[in-house]
């Protein structure tokens, strides 16, 4: 098979990986089913506080669709209902059992026979539709959509990203059942997508009935917009659906066994992480008890001065600062957290001799060390400044798109250039290393983001 060579990117080689064992199955004393984790969706909430639920049971509805739900991921009683300004929905916090219980589905004996109406209305009664992604705009996939095709990523290029031949290698049979209940609902291809340099030793290497593809290169290699970029590039009207490998895991289970079980491993990456791992829990858990099981490292240890921490779901590039008290995101397998960067240096652009910094422009004389692995913070080494044309982006960014000129049809608000340069086809993570290496320190992934809500707007 061709495999897909892509020269853009970079690699950034970070302290903190996870070692790939298991530390614990983790119980969280608090599991938050949070609405913000689904993008477009306004939540319809069905509990009250006080409320006993299963694992399974719908919590809250997308108003505007009201046939998908969002499932609890464990049983327990409703603690809380956490509201904001203008009692905006930000958290339905629940206390689990000691053991779970789950709400019963009736298992499909047989997917070959099954129709697509039967697997729909399983995966949107349970609660695992929203596992399903559309592309264009990154948001639940329409129950009513026909895909033109449906592609995975089968591996990880972030920084300290989870390691997917190790979070699912005890999930090849329900991940085959997944691939053969999704191919009801198109008539084109399930695109599974490997590294070229180990493929073989992959999961989902085994998989059948689906069309492999191999890619090399450094990171956004792994991401999903980008691999879908290369072999089925996304036009006005064309729709793709993307799932993540521990969905399709969840979506086995629930045809196999008929009950929500979302459980995963997840890692805990960073330098202020004392013992890097994989811990075993459900998206909602708190970020507190993930760091009570791996154990924080001190500040003063690093800067010899008080700095803070970072809490982020996801990685490095395009996780969500939680914060401490936040939560495990619903598409998240890793935890990383690094330091804050709230400190200044005198006369820092001066310093070119620096050797525990990293540069992407060979300011300093990292590149000289392209293996060495670095502690990062988040000190952006200077404010927001004019949108200076560099040809930074293009270098970082292996799609057949014009990143500045997306970027300034969208502070714009022109959506016919914006269609013309690229809306299409990409979401905030793929343009995340754009971000990292701006020389203007301009919120990349914010303004695409704002770009995809007005198309939503304007489109819908």
């Amino acid at each position: 098979m061709e495999t897909i060579r892509l020269r853009k990117g970079l690699d950034l080689h970070l302290k903190g990986e996870a070692q790939k064992k298991l530390l614990q199955n983790l119980a969280s004393e608090v599991v938050a089913i949070c609405p913000s984790d689904f993008k477009n969706v306004i939540p319809k909430l069905l509990v009250q506080e006080g409320d006993a639920v299963k694992a399974g049971q719908i919590i809250f509805t997308d108003k505007k669709r009201p046939q998908i739900g969002f499932a609890s991921p464990v049983s327990g009683k409703v603690k809380a209902i956490v509201r904001g300004e203008k009692r905006k929905l930000l958290a339905v916090e629940i206390t689990p059992d000691s053991s779970t219980q789950y709400v019963q589905f009736e298992p499909i004996k047989e997917v070959s026979k099954a129709t697509r109406q039967e697997i729909q209305q399983r995966l949107l009664e349970s609660g695992l539709w929203a596992t399903i992604i559309q592309r264009p705009y990154g948001i639940i996939a329409n129950p009513g959509d026909s895909p033109k095709a449906i592609v995975i990523s089968a591996f990880n290029s972030a920084p300290l990203g989870a390691d997917i031949k190790f979070t699912v290698k005890e999930d090849t049979d329900a991940m085959q059942l997944a691939v053969d209940a999704l191919a009801k609902f198109t008539d084109g291809k399930i695109y599974v997508n490997f590294n070229a340099e180990d493929a073989s030793a992959s999961p989902l290497y085994m998989l059948r009935n689906v069309e492999k593809r191999f890619f090399k290169g450094p990171h956004p290699a792994g991401n999903v917009g980008v691999q879908i970029s290369h072999i089925c590039p996304i036009g006005k009207g064309d729709i793709v659906w993307t799932l993540q490998p521990q969905a399709l895991a969840a979506i086995g289970r629930l045809i196999s066994k008929g009950i929500y079980d979302v459980t995963r491993l997840v890692a805990v990456t960073g330098q202020r992480v004392k013992n890097p791992a994989y811990i075993k829990c459900v998206p909602g858990t708190t970020i507190s008890s993930i760091c009570k099981a791996t154990e924080i490292k001190e500040t003063k240890e690093l800067y010899g001065q008080d700095c803070g921490a970072r809490f982020i779901s996801g990685n490095p590039l395009s996780g969500a600062n939680v914060g401490a008290g936040g939560y495990l995101g619903f598409y998240d397998d890793q935890v990383t957290i690094i330091s804050e960067g709230n400190y200044r240096e005198l006369f820092g652009w001066m310093k070119i001799f620096r050797t525990k910094k990293f540069s992407a422009s060979r300011s300093y004389f990292s590149w000289l060390t392209p293996k060495k692995k670095y502690a990062v913070d988040t000190n952006t080494n200077g404010g927001e400044r004019a949108f200076i044309v560099t040809g930074a982006y293009e270098k970082v960014l292996p799609m057949d798109i014009y990143p500045v000129f997306l970027l300034k049809a969208i502070l714009a608000g022109d959506i016919e250039k914006m269609e013309q340069f690229g809306i299409y086809e990409v979401i905030g993570e793929d343009l995340a290393l754009c971000e990292y290496v701006c020389p203007s320190k301009i919120e990349v992934q914010k303004i695409v983001e704002q770009g995809i809500d007005l198309m939503i707007k304007e489109m819908s």
